[in-house]
C-alpha cells in the first residue's frame, strides 16, 4: 500500500494542468493514476483520420503554460498529444505518472480521513491511498455502441471512431458510418477520398459553422515566442469572440439570427437542393453541439457518398438495413456514436462518507458544488464535473477555474487543520438550483432537440449555461461557509 497527499486519476490536460498547479503552489506528492500505456487523455485515445482540436490552439492551452509553436490554427491530434508531452516533462509531471492502472474502486475511509484506491494492472491489484482524489477522468473517456438490434452480428471490422483501428485496410473499400457529430464531420471527409462507396447513417443533422483553418506562419510564431504578450493578445480575441458566440444559446432573437447567417455556409457548399434539405438541422443553434468545418459539405456532395437519413432496423453481416427496407452492403462499419458524459463508468466505485457510490446519489443526474466537489464526499475533488462543460468555447479556461477553487480549498483545509472538507448538503443544494433555473431560457432545453447533454431525467447535468466569464469569476474566491471542515 502506497500512500500520498494527492492521487489524481486522468493525465489528459485536467490531471496534468491540476499536477502542474499543485507543485506550483508547494504540494510535491502527487501521483497521477493511468489507465493507458501513454498519458494525453481523449488525446491519445482519438486518433482517426481527421482527427484534430475544434477550438482555436491559441486558446487550447493553459494560460500559464503557452505554446507559441502551434503550426494550425486548429491543431491536429498528433500535434495536441505532443503538446501534452512536453508539458507533463517540462513540469516533471510524467515522471509521477503510473501507466497501466485502472481504478476499480475509491472508498473513504472516515478513521484515518483518508481514500483508499484500488486499481487492476497487468501484473494484479494494487492499493494505494491519498488525503486528497482528485478525479480527472475527461466526459469524453468511455465510448458507448449504438443499441441496434444485429451489431454484433456483422461480418466485417467494425470499431468506434475513439477505439480507431489502423490495420485496417479502408482504400477501395465498402464504408459505413453511423453518426454526424463532431468525430464524423472530421472523419468523413479524411476517408471520403479514399473508400469505394461511404454510406453515411444520420439520425439528425448538425449545425455547422466555417472553420477556416490555416497554417501559422513561422513568423507569427517566432515572434510568440520572442514577445510572448502579443500570443496572450491573440488567445483575448478568441475568447472575447467565443463569449460573443455564447450568447444566441440564451437569447431566441440573437439565435434566429445566428441560424440565418450560419446556414449560408450550407447554402453556399451544397448545391443540391434536396441534399441541402436533408442536411439542414430542424432544431434550435447550439442544442445540439456546434460544429465546425470547411470540407464536411463538400464531401457530402461527391458521387460516392450516400446520405441515409431513414433510421436503421438492424445489422446484418453485410451490412446495414433500414426501417424502409434499404440494403446498404458493406465492408467496414463505423460508429461515431460518441460518449456519455452524465453516466460517468467510475461513478459506481466512487463510495463516500455515507457508504454510497457516487452514482447512488446521483441517480441518472449528475450534480456537485460548482462542478468541483460533491456533498458527503469528503476529500474528492472532480475536473470537468456535473455542468462545466462548454457548447462554445474552451472546456480548458474551466479547468483552470476548478484549479484555483481547489488549490483555494484545500489552502483553507490546511490552515484550519481540518482533515477533510466537502461542500455542505445546503451550499451543493442552493448552487444546483440556481443552475437548473439558469437552464430553463437556455436552447438546450427549448432548442428541440434530443440531445446527449441531457441526462436520462431529462436535467442538463452536462452544460455551464452562461459564458466562461462568469463561471470563472464564480470560482475565483472560495467562500469557506459553503464548506464543512472535519478537524
Amino acid at each position: 500500500m502506497s500512500h500520498h497527499q494527492v492521487l489524481i486519476v486522468g493525465s489528459g490536460f485536467a490531471g496534468i494542468g491540476m499536477a502542474i498547479r499543485l507543485r506550483e503552489t508547494g504540494t510535491e506528492d502527487v501521483v497521477l493514476l493511468e489507465r493507458a500505456a501513454t498519458l494525453g487523455g481523449t488525446w491519445q485515445a482519438n486518433r482517426y483520420p481527421g482527427c484534430a482540436c475544434d477550438v482555436e490552439s491559441v486558446l487550447y492551452s493553459f494560460s500559464f503554460a503557452p505554446n507559441p509553436g502551434w503550426t494550425r490554427t486548429f491543431a491536429t491530434q498528433p500535434e495536441v498529444e505532443a503538446h501534452l508531452r512536453s508539458l507533463a516533462d517540462a513540469h516533471g509531471i510524467t515522471e509521477r505518472i503510473r501507466f497501466g492502472e485502472e481504478v476499480r474502486s475509491a472508498r473513504w475511509d472516515a478513521v484515518h480521513a483518508r481514500w483508499e484506491v484500488v486499481t487492476s494492472t497487468a501484473t494484479g491489484v494494487c492499493t494505494w491511498t491519498a488525503d486528497t482524489l482528485i478525479l480527472a477522468t475527461g466526459a469524453l473517456s468511455d465510448p458507448i455502441r449504438p443499441d441496434i438490434p444485429g451489431l454484433e452480428s456483422f461480418g466485417g471490422p467494425m470499431f468506434h471512431t475513439a477505439e480507431w483501428d489502423a490495420t485496417v485496410p479502408l482504400d477501395g473499400r465498402r464504408v459505413g458510418i453511423i453518426g454526424t457529430g463532431a468525430s464524423a464531420i472530421q472523419v468523413i471527409p479524411a476517408i471520403q477520398p479514399r473508400v469505394a462507396q461511404l454510406v453515411v447513417a444520420q439520425r439528425t443533422p448538425p449545425w455547422v459553422m466555417p472553420r477556416r483553418d490555416r497554417a501559422i506562419p513561422e513568423r507569427t510564431r517566432q515572434r510568440y515566442a520572442v514577445r510572448p504578450w502579443t500570443q496572450r493578445l491573440a488567445r483575448l480575441a478568441q475568447y472575447l469572440r467565443h463569449e460573443v458566440l455564447f450568447l444566441p444559446f440564451r437569447h431566441a432573437a440573437l439565435r434566429r439570427v445566428a441560424e440565418a447567417v450560419i446556414g449560408l455556409h450550407l447554402r453556399s457548399q451544397v448545391r443540391d437542393p434536396a441534399l441541402r434539405a436533408r442536411l439542414r438541422p430542424r432544431y434550435g443553434i447550439g442544442c445540439k453541439r456546434l460544429l465546425l468545418s470547411d470540407d464536411f459539405y463538400p464531401a457530402m456532395t461527391r458521387s460516392n457518398v450516400t446520405l441515409e437519413t431513414t433510421a436503421i432496423r438492424r445489422i446484418v453481416p453485410d451490412g446495414i438495413e433500414t426501417v424502409e427496407g434499404t440494403h446498404h452492403r458493406l465492408d467496414v462499419l463505423l460508429l461515431a456514436t460518441g460518449f456519455r458524459p452524465t453516466d460517468p463508468p467510475l461513478a459506481p466505485a466512487v463510495v463516500g462518507a455515507a457508504g454510497r457510490s457516487l452514482a447512488e446519489v446521483w441517480a441518472g443526474s449528475p450534480r456537485a458544488h460548482l462542478g468541483c466537489s460533491v456533498a458527503g464526499f469528503p476529500n474528492l475533488f472532480l475536473l470537468n464535473g456535473p455542468n462545466t462543460g462548454l457548447g462554445h468555447s474552451s472546456v480548458l479556461l474551466m479547468f483552470e477555474a476548478q484549479f484555483a477553487q481547489i488549490l483555494g480549498v484545500l489552502a483553507v483545509r490546511r490552515a484550519r487543520g481540518a482533515r477533510s472538507v466537502a461542500p455542505t448538503e445546503a451550499a451543493q443544494a442552493r448552487y444546483v438550483r440556481w443552475l437548473d433555473a439558469a437552464h430553463r431560457t437556455t436552447v438546450w432545453q427549448s432548442g428541440g432537440c434530443a440531445s446527449w447533454y441531457l441526462d436520462r431525467t431529462g436535467r442538463n447535468s452536462t452544460l455551464w449555461p452562461y459564458g466562461v466569464g462568469r463561471y470563472r469569476r464564480l470560482l475565483g474566491r472560495v467562500r469557506p461557509e459553503e464548506y464543512a471542515f472535519d478537524a
